[in-house]
């Protein structure tokens, strides 16, 4: 019998047991830095003669793997191999199915230390975000498995007299799985156990920036007796491949997580009846965000403030429900923006690797870096700086913390998502000002009130047009099943990750009526 599910707890790293844990997982990892990762097509692994060069963001002269990278070629034949697999991997039963997500997350939880540290290189995840990512994968396991049992059967109808009638859920088919880098295990785990258990194949390209942990997550799934051809790991380029896969007439769905950009082009091309094409491509879409926090004039500010801050820097800033902008009443802006300041002033930043577990590490790639540095600048135009340009470790792509206040609600730092870790402050006149700075953005993704009005409250859970919002803690954090993950407007289609409906957007349901 299943035990009911419950989120992975989380360590403190501050305990010797865990941090000695997690220094030998960095240590056993290190020394397996700079190997190849094949191509997973079928049964076969290929290793190319082009590959994906993955490096650390905090030592950029340290090659964490070389990634095999796919052509189109090979990318065909992912699809091919998809399709096939589909006509057995369809029909075996939703609980054999669930079984090996079961043991997947068996796996993860042993080796929960490894694959943390592999983060912490690859990523330059904290210690505890990078177990916490390693936590929400081994939840979407558990969870979804647990879910495509509840599914799995006959549902529910109403009774007709002369009549045998049933609704099941069944699969759509080859599902391509496009993951962002930013949580590598996570959010890979999450959509592609998704596709897998609810009986469709996959074709997964992982980020270019994150492509080692998911080569790891594809060979738990292998040691979890997942059958060959079910995943088919596909790192490549999005113009060579990722195109290719999206468009492709046998692509039954996309399931993408990532930039505004990307996502409506891939919208754009699920919308689009290629020839050979019989069906209407769902396209599954969780896109970017500009949230931000709201403190009102009856809020705790010291828990306003510890809110702001981890919810601002905590990973670089590099989460979509990242606090970006923080929108203050007019009668404590001053005296919470200097608690903001004094907390971001006391965090740590290098690299995440060493003994030492720092706050803050590098931001992902030299792309990364221009981009927030180019938003830094043109902040400092735009509003006043606060806390900016502190001393930050060479060597790699570091970005302090970076607070920059008195903007305007329009200004570009307030406006555009930058994914790093900047903080814009707002001043609001009123609790309807600071509503209408809230959600004058064209994202809708995460979003927190800090007051202690009830009523204000209340108007909050109607007026403030995010998918997920949070009420005096921060806007980060969210836990599957506790809180549904996804957003309006241009942050996705809402589509609530670890949420009991997320399943149902790769099912279809089939009526079957027998008269008697």
């Amino acid at each position: 019998m299943l035990m009911p599910y419950r989120p992975e707890p989380y360590v403190n790293f501050a305990e010797s047991e865990p941090r000695e844990k997690m220094l030998a997982a960095l240590r056993d990892v290190r020394s397996q830095l700079g190997q190849t990762y094949p191509l997973r097509i079928g049964d076969q692994k290929i290793v190319t003669d082009n590959k994906i060069k993955s490096v650390m963001p905090a030592n950029f002269e340290t090659v964490v793997g070389h990634v095999s990278k796919a052509s189109q070629d090979q990318a065909e034949q992912a699809i091919q191999t998809a399709a096939e697999t589909f006509k057995t991997w369809s029909r075996v039963a939703p609980d054999i199915r669930a079984k090996i997500l079961f043991k997947a997350a068996a796996i993860m939880r042993r080796r929960v230390y490894e694959l943390s540290a592999w983060m912490c290189f690859e990523e330059s995840k904290g210690w505890i975000e990078a177990y916490a990512d390693t936590c929400e994968a081994i939840d979407f396991l558990d969870f979804y498995a647990r879910e495509m049992i509840r599914l799995g059967g006959p549902q529910e109808v109403t009774p007709f007299p002369g009549e045998d009638n049933e609704l099941r859920y069944i699969p759509l088919g080859v599902g391509v799985v496009i993951p962002p880098w930013n949580f590598p295990l996570a959010i890979t785990t999450g959509m592609t156990s998704a596709t897998i258990v609810t009986g469709n194949t996959c074709v997964l390209k992982p980020a270019s920036t994150a492509p080692v942990v998911a080569a790891k997550m594809a060979e738990i799934f292998e040691e979890a007796g997942l059958p060959p051809g079910v995943l088919n790991f596909l790192p490549g380029s999005g113009g060579e491949i990722g195109d290719y896969i999206v468009e492709h007439p046998q692509t039954r769905f996309v399931a993408f997580t990532g930039s505004m950009e990307v996502g409506l082009g891939i919208y754009e091309k699920c919308g689009k009846v290629n020839k050979g094409q019989i069906w209407l491509k769902r396209a599954i879409l969780e896109m970017g965000g500009k949230d931000c926090i709201v403190v009102d004039e009856t809020a705790d500010l010291d828990a306003a403030a510890d809110g702001i801050v981890y919810s601002a820097f905590g990973f670089q800033g590099q989460k979509c429900s990242a606090c970006s902008r923080l929108i203050a009443h007019q009668d404590i802006y001053d005296a919470l923006l200097e608690k903001v300041e004094a907390r971001a002033k006391k965090l740590t930043v290098g690299d995440t690797t060493n003994e030492e577990n720092l706050f803050m590490g590098a931001v992902i790639d030299a792309s990364a870096h221009k981009t927030i540095l180019g938003y830094i600048e043109k902040g400092k135009q735009e509003g006043r700086t606060v806390l900016v340009d502190t001393p930050v470790p060479g060597g790699g792509y570091f970005v302090p913390p970076t607070i920059i206040a008195d903007l305007d609600r329009n200004a570009t730092i307030s406006q555009e998502e930058i994914f790093g870790p900047v903080l814009a402050v707002i001043k609001a006149k009123d609790f309807d000002d600071a509503l209408d700075i809230a959600n004058g953005t064209i994202y809708g993704l995460t979003g927190a009130l800090f007051s202690n009005d009830r009523f204000r409250l209340e108007r909050a859970r109607h007026e403030f047009h995010v998918g997920n919002l949070y009420f005096n803690r921060k806007c980060t954090g969210a836990l599957v099943d506790v809180q549904p993950f996804g957003g309006f407007n241009m942050s996705g289609t809402d589509s609530k990750a670890g949420g009991r409906d997320y399943l149902m957007l790769f099912l279809q349901g089939k009526s079957v009526t027998e008269k008697l």
